[in-house]
């Protein structure tokens, strides 16, 4: 199984290209130095129908699924954006998945199952209240689950949500927060009355809340267009009715979420070394040296036709397993596979790219020096190579 390419998906690739070229690259060095891109682009993206790609229409959504958003992730980076640019605009999709999954948005089943699945969803408090408004570029939503002291051992979290009646009382902190700066408002994981009670739930908190605090904004080295930030909560009020799902549940969401989150950012990691492979190819065409193009010389052709097998084996391996999740497979090895190798591709491909560029390589006005920076990340987030490996020695029954 493999993404195919449709022409409706083509049509989707040339609409995310003219976004890119159109509304992205002038301005995109600016964002990177003010450390965020403007509200105005996710409603500009929206009346595009890009924001809504892979939800449904039920719930505010553009339709299509899983593999029409990675066809938007690759575009976006393949025209010239880049892997920050994705992190920040396309935030919700990773804080909106788990409300709309919540509220009986899932597909599946037998046709009238899924009907009634899309009423319910359509009709869902939250989703009126978060989910439409994301979608339609007027609300920025971002996922809170890491702390100083939990990361990948998501049961270690210690943010704690009391009930209090018909609210629950939260206090605790986050960190690495991606558009926490921006965000309205933050899908947010706590466990129950007090830390290893084995109670993990999912809560929807606004910004402005009383005794929320956006806390500092996190220098990075990279991804310098997306806005990080740590999260304080003191005594925070939130209503019952806040709760994404039952009480309990929150730790098989965050799971579950997992599969889309290190497949999103797999897509991020070839499409990456897609690019720099171009952009290489390009500058090794035009550059000469000692009278020569570098394109001439046995030593570059050969590493530019590396740099070229590694991407687009990433390439076909993450449209393959991507496929077998969007039909429901359940392939939770072959997902950290995937991540990791469209990581280790992106890896060497951006760092022989930078070599290739030379000293201009190396400047900020160089595009290939931010793929550079921003690729180091994708090891990092939604588990990390180490956690990967894991998950697949435990695929193997070890």
């Amino acid at each position: 199984m493999t993404i195919v390419d449709t022409p409706e998906r083509r049509q989707l690739r040339e609409l995310t290209r003219a976004f890119v070229t159109r509304e992205v690259l002038p301005h995109l060095a600016d964002w990177e130095r003010a450390g965020e891109v403007p509200r105005a682009l996710h409603a500009t993206a929206a009346k595009l129908g890009l924001l809504g790609v892979g939800f449904p229409e039920s719930v505010g959504g553009s339709g299509g699924d899983l593999l029409d958003s990675i066809v938007v992730t690759e575009e976006i980076i393949r025209s010239g954006g880049s892997s920050g640019l994705v992190a920040a605009l396309f935030t919700h999709g990773i804080a909106l998945p788990h409300i709309v999954a919540a509220a009986g948005g899932r597909t599946g089943g037998t046709l009238g199952g899924r009907l009634a699945a899309r009423r319910s969803a359509a009709d869902d408090p939250l989703v009126n209240r978060y989910v439409r408004p994301t979608l339609a570029g007027e609300l920025i939503g971002a996922l809170a689950i890491t702390e100083p002291d939990a990361g990948s051992d998501v049961a270690a979290i210690r943010t704690t949500a009391r009930r209090d009646g018909d609210h629950y009382l939260v206090n605790g902190s986050k960190t690495y927060v991606t558009s926490g700066v921006r965000a309205d408002f933050v899908t947010t994981a706590v466990c129950g009355d007090f830390p290893g009670s084995g109670s993990l739930h999912l809560l929807v908190i606004d910004k402005g809340t009383p005794g929320f605090t956006v806390g500092r904004k996190l220098d990075k080295l990279g991804w310098h267009c997306s806005d990080t930030a740590e999260l304080s909560f003191v005594d925070v009020r939130v209503p019952v009715g806040n709760r994404i799902g039952e009480e309990d549940t929150g730790f098989l969401a965050i799971m579950q979420g997992f599969a889309a989150e290190r497949l999103s950012l797999a897509t991020q990691a070839y499409a990456t070394a897609q690019r720099c492979v171009e952009l290489s190819t390009r500058w090794c065409r035009d550059r000469s040296t000692f009278g020569r193009p570098l394109a001439s010389r046995q030593l570059v052709r050969h590493r530019l036709a590396e740099m070229h097998t590694r991407a687009e084996a990433a390439r076909a391996y993450v449209h393959q397993v991507a496929a077998r999740v969007a039909a429901g497979e359940p392939v939770v090895t072959e997902v950290a596979m995937a991540k990791n190798v469209a990581v280790a591709a992106c890896d060497q491909v951006v760092d022989a790219a930078l070599q290739l560029h030379g000293g201009f390589g190396y400047l900020r006005d160089a595009e290939v020096e931010r793929h550079y920076r921003d690729a180091r990340i994708l090891g990092i987030g939604g588990g990390t190579t180490e956690i990967m490996n894991e998950i697949i020695a435990k695929g193997l029954g070890l």
